[in-house]
């Protein structure tokens, strides 16, 4: 009997720290709402999804619920428009939501990761990846600033040097575990090599396959989105560029990261992109973007006639520079 008692003991209080150890507790006020309904939002893959609602009432809200912590969380009161990044812990955590201007004047209190991480976006500009891991080894907000802010812009092999400066505690983390895949991945798509074939639908439902538009002259795989600003304002500048070759053996292929239909088919009518379009509708899950290892949009990639890379990430006059070269 003593010895059930005992392991109905060590249950109880195994059970009891994981809770703790996964329980998250927000506590917060909206400036300027006082009633409504806010949203807890679990962040994956540059994209959020709805976990939890709560009530505001008399302006203030508040979530308790069990989740994995340290994590990132996201706070918005409409889940079609902006988000607050939120980095928590087990520890409570105070919010007063900003409602205007993007929440860009909310104030949270009780996190020390949520201190760190808005310490280095004041300051990224002036941050070397390999420096402030080296100063914050264990904590997310390294793994999460390498992951979304540095990997798109590094090799392989400075990828895997970042990696070891990591504490081991954030192996688990979706951060780590997408930039230990990264390297091989970026290694099969660098100058040199061959077309990495895929298959997505066009505008109406047609399935078309990569590798059949590959062969007759240049093809630029332009990965972009409805969403994107960047993309948007440089889509011009390709459009320019297309008029110019289309008739000399230049072609596009573009891949969209939009998970709206509507809004990519209005997108492509606007900017007039007058090419093969396809998605998958999977916004940041997009296979082909995850195949070429692309981390960030506007991205390009220039193949020849022999499906070869030869150019990457071609902005400006940069594309119409190197296809002048080739053609003409």
């Amino acid at each position: 009997m003593r010895n059930i008692i005992l392991f109905i003991t060590a249950v109880f209080i195994l059970v009891s720290c994981q809770n703790e150890n996964n329980n998250l507790n927000i506590t917060g006020s909206v400036t300027g709402i006082s009633s409504g309904k806010i949203y807890l939002q679990k962040y994956d893959n540059k994209m959020f999804f709805v976990i939890d609602s709560a009530d505001i009432q008399e302006g203030e809200f508040k979530f308790s619920k069990n989740v994995v912590v340290p994590e990132i969380y996201g706070l918005t009161l409409d889940t079609l428009k902006q988000t607050y990044l939120l980095f928590v812990d087990e520890n409570p955590v105070s919010v007063q939501l900003d409602s205007t201007r993007y929440y860009r004047n909310t104030v949270v209190t009780g996190s020390e990761i949520q201190d760190l991480y808005l310490d280095f976006m004041k300051n990224q500009r002036n941050i070397e990846i390999s420096d402030f891991i080296k100063s914050n080894p264990a904590s997310l907000v390294s793994a999460y600033a390498f992951y979304r802010y540095y990997s798109y812009q590094l090799t392989p092999s400075e990828i895997e040097a970042n990696l070891k400066l990591l504490d081991p505690s954030l192996s688990g983390t979706p951060y780590v575990k997408l930039l230990e895949k990264l390297p091989k991945t970026l290694e099969t798509v660098e100058i040199g090599a061959k077309a990495l074939d895929f298959t997505a639908a066009n505008t109406s439902g047609e399935e078309l396959r990569f590798s059949d538009h590959l062969g007759d002259g240049y093809v630029l795989l332009d990965f972009w989105a409805a969403w994107c600003g960047p993309c948007r304002r440089e889509n011009p500048n390709i459009v320019r560029v297309y008029n110019k070759y289309k008739d000399k053996g230049f072609d596009i292929f573009a891949v969209s990261l939009d998970e709206d239909a509507d809004r990519w088919k209005e997108a492509i009518e606007k900017d007039d992109l007058d090419w093969t379009n396809v998605s998958d509708l999977k916004f940041w899950n997009s296979e082909p973007a995850a195949l070429y290892g692309v981390r960030a949009i506007p991205f390009n990639i220039l193949f020849d006639k022999e499906g070869t890379i030869i150019a990457k990430n071609l902005k400006g006059d940069d594309l119409d520079r190197k296809l002048g070269e080739l053609l003409n």
